[in-house]
């Protein structure tokens, strides 16, 4: 892909669409300009189109489908559970659509957090950047809690610090092997919960048919009794159902909070123009198949008022799929699916530890963090990030002498808010990267990947994150319902944005940038450069394979 112009009249010149095919030209002046940064330490394209595949499709799918599941359909009911997923996975898809234009163009290390200093201002950045390390910096010890919780289904005996450290070890030991280790990691552990999930999807259908042990036909039973809705904490009539379905929303987008995880491997992954774009394109297959088809069946198999639904309560060691598979009188089943649970939880936990590491690196590229965190090995390992990072996942901790289960949502509400503020943010980003192809003139049908959405995708994505944020902890304000952990947990992430933002706009002082004058070229030569076209396949198998990956 050409390079487009970089134009600092455009704004003044009404400027025809330009090919970004025609402008290579222009920028090669630019180019001898661009310097490579005061560190020589960079990180190595090791993420294979087949690693970038499966992060984007199954690296993220945890504990919040596989258990945070069961708290929202205690609340909501299966059709306030199924509405909930739906609304947020139309917020995921607008903003994951934005977020694809910019970085299949742009593929840089630190991902959005680069972008943002690009096209917003580095104030942005900052705040870009230091919210998303703290949300992935604490929803490693929320994946580790859950882990506990899921072994704790067979044993409650054994202390959960165990389990939590025999996770903790893998974790780190996985991510200090390097991208190309983590890569081959999660395209394992993300091929077990696909066909995990798939399985469970197939086995939903055939039980709620009858096909199950004890022939049991369910239908829709648990759509009429205990009903399709929650009346919410006994609120009666519409106002408790309504309740009952925003209380979905929170823990809804904690499990699909994470799918703009590509735009943090966009620095490590190979060919990036070509493996990027069919990544963001797959986000429909995850949210549909997965999200929303697990939803679905989870509400048909398991009535809303069940006892294990409580992940307070003490009993909650499986989720909705293991109680539908219990009721349906299937032995070894829970067991063999609670272990795919429990990978499904280490897996997150890898992945976070992944991308709280390199939001951290990318911090210290935009100088907005110390410089030794740009510290890498030969082999592109920002091994001082990584490490720094995994000494916050001894907050797990927190529950070994309470529950689990109540930790792990403190640290669920806690990262849904701030990952709706990540959205947030990359939707303005995008709003300015849009404005500026406009102002220079560029036609977005040339870019690796653009659709017809914007930009009120773009619009859609940051109006409703905020919604969703202003609103995420409205139960604690009904009359005698005040519970000072979740006013906490979900107001702090809300209030911290603003708060880094305009503490580093008094330290940057710099305004937001100039459509005409965004930077579209540097960085340019070298995603060229790790740009090719991949060989034609040789078989049927590896045609396969390439339209699978």
């Amino acid at each position: 892909m050409a390079t487009p112009h970089y134009d600092e009249k455009a704004a003044s010149d009404v400027a025809p669409q330009k090919s970004l095919a025609n402008s290579a030209s222009d920028a090669e002046s630019l180019r001898a300009s661009v310097v490579s940064g005061p560190h020589d330490e960079k990180l190595v394209r090791q993420l294979k189109n087949r690693h970038i595949a499966m992060i984007s499709i199954g690296g993220v799918i945890g504990t919040g489908l596989f258990l945070g599941t069961a708290t929202s359909l205690r609340n909501g009911g299966p059709i306030g559970l199924l509405l909930g997923y739906m609304a947020v996975g139309s917020i995921c898809y607008s903003v994951m659509i934005s977020l694809g234009e910019m970085i299949a163009y742009l593929p840089i290390p630190g991902g959005h957090i680069k972008l943002a200093e690009r096209f917003v201002d580095p104030a942005f950045s900052f705040t870009m950047g230091w919210n998303y390390w703290y949300n992935w910096t604490i929803i490693l010890p929320a994946e580790l809690s859950a882990a506990a919780v899921l072994i704790g289904y067979w044993n409650k005996e054994i202390n959960p610090s165990a389990w939590i450290s025999i996770c903790l070890v893998v974790t780190v030991v996985i991510n200090m092997c390097g991208a190309g280790v983590y890569g081959e990691a999660e395209f394992i552990f993300a091929s077990i919960k696909v066909i995990t999930i798939t399985g469970l999807i197939i086995l939903g259908i055939v039980l709620d048919l009858g096909g199950g042990p004890n022939h049991d036909r369910l239908g829709f039973r648990y759509w009429k009794n205990p009903g399709p809705f929650v009346q919410y904490n006994g609120i009666a009539g519409s106002k408790g159902q309504f309740l009952g379905w925003w209380a979905v929303m929170t823990q809804a987008a904690f499990s699909f909070i994470g799918t703009e995880i590509v735009a943090i491997a966009a620095g490590e992954a190979k060919n990036p123009r070509r493996n990027l774009p069919k990544a963001i394109k797959r986000v429909y297959i995850r949210i549909l198949l997965f999200y929303i088809g697990g939803t679905l069946i989870i509400g048909l198999l398991v009535p809303s008022n069940a006892e294990g639904l409580d992940l307070g309560s003490g009993d909650a060691a499986s989720s909705p799929f293991v109680i539908a598979i219990q009721n349906a009188g299937i032995k070894a089943l829970p067991s063999i699916i609670n272990a795919c649970l429990l990978t499904s939880a280490w897996s997150a936990a890898s992945s976070d530890l992944y991308t709280s590491s390199r939001a951290l690196y990318g911090l210290a590229t935009a100088g907005n963090a110390p410089k030794i965190f740009l510290r890498t090995s030969k082999s592109g390992l920002p091994y001082v990030s990584v490490i720094f990072c995994a000494l916050f996942a001894g907050l797990a901790y927190m529950g070994v002498n309470g529950d689990s289960g109540k930790v792990f949502g403190w640290f669920a509400n806690m990262t849904s808010v701030a990952g709706l503020m990540t959205w947030f943010g990359i939707c303005v980003t995008y709003l300015r990267f849009y404005a500026g192809l406009k102002a220079q003139g560029f036609d977005r049908r040339d870019l690796p990947y653009a659709t017809v959405l914007q930009p009120y995708a773009a619009w859609y994505g940051l109006i409703f994150c905020l919604v969703v944020c202003f609103f995420s902890g409205w139960s604690v304000f009904l009359e005698g319902n005040w519970d000072q952990a979740i006013f906490v947990t979900n107001y702090f992430p809300l209030m911290l944005f603003p708060v880094l933002y305009i503490g580093a706009k008094f330290m940057y002082r710099q305004p937001w940038k100039k459509a005409s004058e965004m930077d579209f070229i540097t960085d340019i030569d070298q995603i060229e450069a790790d740009t090719y076209d991949d060989p034609p396949p040789r078989n049927k198998w590896e045609a396969f394979w390439a339209w699978l990956m």
